[in-house]
């Protein structure tokens, strides 16, 4: 049997003809399109697993009636069935099950070539929306050529999966003439929250790998950078790549010259990028000194910016940072990958083990519960006195912006709104320089609210006011979050005691090890009690820090300004069946899993605490117990559902019921035996 001939150049004749007749701008395999777009498709891993060589069969930009550029990318092939593979999920099947590439159907497959070419603008350009178009055919008996076209959209909203925009015969869209009508049908296209869930857990798993193989290599090829040196690199190199749109361009790998020139160095180019960028972020001057003074340290030293064999080891670091990680502040970007990064980061720090048990992450969706329990809204102004990788702020900050959006009507004030949040609304303290550095980069990354980041001691040397600009006024904080370190005094407690104090009104939610609230931190609670109200006492899951030893902690929400009476209600509530499932292996596809109506449990929890048992659905009175404490005691926190004693008419019912049960047993025992006796 012979083998089928490949009617790809009758396909591409027939579409390339369509675009002329279209007098569409399209370049060629071999052709130029511009620079940008050229260097990210060498750049790109290819469809066979290689270094560049990413050659789409056709290039176009268009441009709508927005001047908003989309490049078109344009793949053919010549076999029947070969237009594209889609996954379980029905999405185009470009990774393996194992969340690695899947190099045979990119390469096989017309809209999964598409789409990888696509992926390439999305990681190494300013492009942010690509449109991915695969057409193949085959013949008939009779010579009549049949052919079919799928078009994908592929943006940075839709993590670069692709999603089909619709049915076509031809490629008359791309017409200038068609163009806006058909991104308009492209911008109604939606994710479900499913398939958002669904992205997101196939995203923890890939950069989780990419993480811990970038550690490696720099660890296993680059000698003589210490912990401290990785950390401030990966934060220079994200700076210096995210670039600000139409004001600061991103720092491209190829500009790195690994020259020898004091002020030309591979570091002075890379120091230069992150001043454009955080003067156009309109950090204080302090601000940027001080972090611009930090990396300064690492990027300039002789020892990195050395040059052999015509490369520094700065451009190598550089290059591997971008290459492994890119896609993923740049696409879709989220706390999920904040939380993995910083997570992978702590450890690379040398800690003693006393530090490194108490550098422990908040997982972002316990810091999301603490910005809703503390009652964060677009007007309040939060603090958080252990700020670590600032996860908590980062949650608050998102609550106050989903607030401000409820809210504003009009796009000038929510911009105006928006701004003042990520300026004024919100502080942080961190002692560790490392992990302050951590600080800011989250808070660049997830929307740059980094203008009140201290790196300082926040018990000995904060007096509350702001850090920069406002020096001289105060931080009119109403709402408090908190995991401290559980080796400070009092397990932490210390920092929310002057936390507290410093505050005259609003709402605090603290995580703390639950020994704080039973003996460990008496001092200091009866101290809090004095001028703060405890609303409820939260038992959470004991495996909730996943990597470290489990450890008991509970969740504490005050009400700020008014001394805790006698006779003030306390809601107990145990948590410690949240709803989800945890591992904690290394190749598992998800370390965490809703097996039990998990984000319904959060939600009603934050309505407990506010409303009280009115609001008792999942739960029940046998996880809710209100009660009280002794404002002079310091040691009851952790109270939970007394058990009635008291026999009830229907214990005595069951007590005489198994009584005549086994006094009947034993009759009808002696019985036996007598008849046994009997029978001998």
């Amino acid at each position: 049997m012979s083998k089928i001939q490949s009617v790809e150049p009758n396909i591409a004749d027939l579409a390339n003809g369509w675009l002329k007749t279209y007098k569409l701008d399209y370049k060629l395999e071999q052709e130029s399109l511009n620079m940008e777009i050229d260097q990210a498709l060498n750049d790109y891993y290819s469809k066979n697993g290689g270094v560049g060589g990413n050659r789409p069969d056709v290039k176009l930009l268009l441009r709508d009636k927005n001047l908003v550029n989309y490049p078109v990318l344009i793949e053919y092939k010549g076999y029947k069935d070969k237009l594209v593979k889609l996954d379980a999920d029905g999405k185009v099947a470009n990774k393996t099950t194992k969340n690695q590439p899947d190099f045979k159907s990119i390469n096989s497959y017309a809209v999964n070539g598409a789409v990888h070419y696509a992926n390439a603008l999305l990681h190494y350009t300013s492009y942010t929306e690509i449109l991915a178009i695969g057409m193949t055919g085959y013949k008939t008996e009779s010579g009549e050529l049949k052919y079919e076209i799928g078009v994908y959209y592929v943006s940075k909203s839709n993590f670069g999966i692709g999603q089909k925009v619709d049915d076509f015969t031809d490629l008359s869209f791309l017409k200038k003439a068609n163009f806006d009508r058909f991104i308009k049908k492209v911008k109604q296209l939606n994710l479900t929250q499913t398939e958002i869930e669904h992205l997101k857990e196939q995203r923890e798993q890939e950069i989780n790998t990419s993480l811990v193989k970038l550690n490696n290599d720099i660890y296993q090829k680059e000698k003589g950078l210490s912990e401290r040196d990785r950390v401030y690199l990966v934060a220079a190199s994200i700076i210096a790549t995210l670039g600000v749109p139409g004001k600061v361009a991103a720092l491209e790998k190829q500009e790195l010259k690994s020259s020898t020139e004091i002020g030309n160095r591979d570091g002075d180019i890379i120091l230069r990028k992150i001043q454009a960028f955080l003067n156009e972020k309109k950090l204080p001057p302090e601000k940027r000194e001080l972090i611009v003074r930090t990396l300064q340290n690492t990027l300039t030293t002789d020892n990195i910016n050395k040059v052999e064999n015509g490369e520094s080891q700065l451009k190598r670091v550089f290059t591997r940072i971008v290459d492994d990680l890119g896609i993923y502040y740049k696409i879709g970007l989220s706390t999920d990958f904040t939380g993995k990064l910083f997570n992978e980061m702590y450890s690379w720090l040398g800690f003693s083990q006393d530090k490194l048990n108490d550098v422990v992450l908040t997982p972002s969706y316990v810091a999301t519960l603490l910005a809703r329990l503390a009652r964060v809204n677009m007007d309040s102004y939060v603090w958080d006195f252990a700020t670590g990788s600032a996860g908590l702020l980062v949650a608050a900050m998102n609550e106050m912006l989903i607030d401000a959006k409820k809210k504003l009507k009009s796009p000038d004030a929510l911009a105006v709104k928006s701004a003042e949040i990520k300026a004024n609304q919100l502080l942080g303290l961190e002692i560790l320089s490392e992990v302050y550095m951590l600080a800011i980069l989250n808070m660049i990354l997830m929307g740059d609210g980094s203008s009140n980041i201290l790196n300082k001691d926040s018990l000995k040397e904060f007096n509350g006011h702001y850090g920069f600009g406002k020096t001289d006024e105060k931080f009119p904080a109403d709402a408090f979050v908190l995991n401290p370190p559980y080796s400070a005094p009092g397990n932490g407690m210390i920092f929310v005691e002057k936390a507290l104090s410093m505050m005259s009104r609003g709402y605090a939610a603290i995580i703390i090890q639950n020994s704080a609230g039973s003996g460990k931190a008496i001092g200091y609670n009866r101290k809090i009690l004095k001028h703060s109200t405890l609303l409820a006492s939260i038992k959470m899951p004991i495996d909730l820090f996943i990597g470290k030893s489990s450890v008991q902690t509970n969740i504490y929400v005050f009400r700020v300004g008014e001394a805790h009476q006698k006779d003030d209600i306390v809601k107990f509530i145990d948590f410690s069946v949240d709803g989800y499932t945890r591992t904690n292996r290394k190749k598992a596809s998800c370390n965490l899993r809703d097996t039990d109506h998990a984000k319904e449990r959060y939600a009603e929890l934050v309505d407990l605490v506010r409303f009280g048992k009115s609001k008792l659905n999942i739960f029940t009175e046998k996880e809710y117990y209100e009660g009280k404490i002794d404002p002079e005691n310091g040691a009851d926190w952790n109270q939970t559902v007394p058990i009635d004693t008291k026999p009830t008419l229907e214990d005595f019912k069951k007590t005489v019921s198994d009584y005549l049960a086994w006094e009947v047993s034993n009759l009808l025992k002696n019985q036996s035996s007598e008849d046994d006796c009997l029978g001998k």
